[in-house]
């Protein structure tokens, strides 16, 4: 499995659901349960492929959150890109920016290999808050509504987007989903993670499928993802209950969540580290250039006035930010040396 610290860093909602749907029989058993059943029906699921991100926009490298995939339809030529967006919040205009998406997906098929273009549907898989209430079609985002004037709907962009809402699929239907435990469980803590209570409350619904990620090729990966994204989303008090309760439930996780709580424990005192030597050089650069001011001012005085008594080197050297923005500004008008350091 993929490591991807900087978006666990920046996008822990993203991290995982990266995680466990990069790989296409992962993202086929999603898929299956959103799709159509016609287009599920159709698509040849074997031919199921990860298309690189560089179809986005690269300024958006940081930021979104999409899978693509390709796949043909049946024994035809026709190739279907599934984009896959994972949303956290209600984003106020989704289709819009779906539909950028989908131009540059588009625009890059069309300079490689020109048209036809292939068809491209859109899904949101969302654990916002509160539910999916934001516009799912285009035409949502007008006003008036395309379709409300004769003759003009034919004349604008339309389509709609496919959205899975997590808060609204319940223990019993995602144990159903026909998935791998690790994709299984990320959607579980996706949906529940953020409200620590509710994590706690489900936990023994989800617990012997958590153990079951363990025992999967790369399990250990896939377990310490879940564990860092809880303790990133929940909170230190939730995280730490979490993790006593998994261990009343099955007694064997004490030593992950342990080994877990040591590795946080390093990344704390790396980041400690780190943050230290660029405390440090930055006093340092601060030092120097305080130094280097303070020998400029120096020299202009000695310039102007003369040589300095040991009692204005002392002011110079002992001066503030502020003393020393002041003392310079004074050397322009002062005609004597007390007046430069007058109070």
């Amino acid at each position: 499995m993929t490591s991807r610290p900087h978006d666990a860093l920046v996008r822990p909602h993203d991290a995982l659901f990266k995680a466990a749907f990069h790989i296409p029989v992962h993202a086929e058993a999603l898929l299956r349960e959103i799709l159509p059943a016609a287009l599920v029906t159709a698509m040849a699921w074997d031919t199921l492929t990860l298309q690189p991100g560089d179809f986005i926009d690269p300024a958006l490298a940081d930021t979104h959150s999409d899978l693509l995939f390709s796949v043909m339809l049946g024994d035809t030529p026709a190739l279907v890109y599934v984009l896959i967006e994972h949303q956290s919040t209600n984003h106020p205009a989704m289709p819009l920016r779906m539909l950028n998406y989908l131009g540059r997906i588009w625009d890059r098929y069309f300079r490689d290999a020109g048209v036809p273009l292939p068809l491209v549907v859109p899904v949101v898989v969302t654990h916002a808050p509160g539910g999916w209430t934001a516009p799912v079609s285009f035409g949502q985002l007008f006003n008036p509504d395309p379709t409300s004037m004769p003759g003009l709907a034919p004349l604008m962009p339309s389509f709609s987007l496919l959205i899975k809402d997590l808060s609204h699929v319940s223990d019993e239907d995602l144990h159903e989903w026909a998935l791998a435990a690790f994709p299984k469980v990320a959607l579980w803590l996706l949906r529940d993670a953020r409200d620590g209570e509710q994590l706690l409350r489900n936990l023994e619904q989800w617990a012997d499928i958590l153990d079951r990620v363990r025992c999967t090729p790369d399990g250990w990966d896939a377990v310490t993802q879940c564990f860092r994204y809880i303790s990133q989303v929940c909170g230190t008090v939730h995280f730490k209950r979490f993790c006593a309760k998994l261990r009343e439930l099955i007694p064997h996780t004490e030593k992950i969540a342990m080994t877990f709580a040591e590795e946080l424990h390093q990344e704390g005192l790396k980041q400690g580290i780190q943050k230290g030597r660029q405390e440090g050089r930055q006093e340092g650069r601060q030092e120097g250039r305080q130094e280097g001011r303070v020998g400029l001012l120096q020299k202009q005085l000695v310039l102007k006035f003369g040589e300095l008594t040991p009692e204005y080197v002392a002011l110079v050297a002992a001066a503030t930010e502020a003393e020393l923005d002041r003392y310079a500004e004074r050397i322009l008008s002062a005609d004597t040396i007390e007046a430069v350091f007058a109070a």
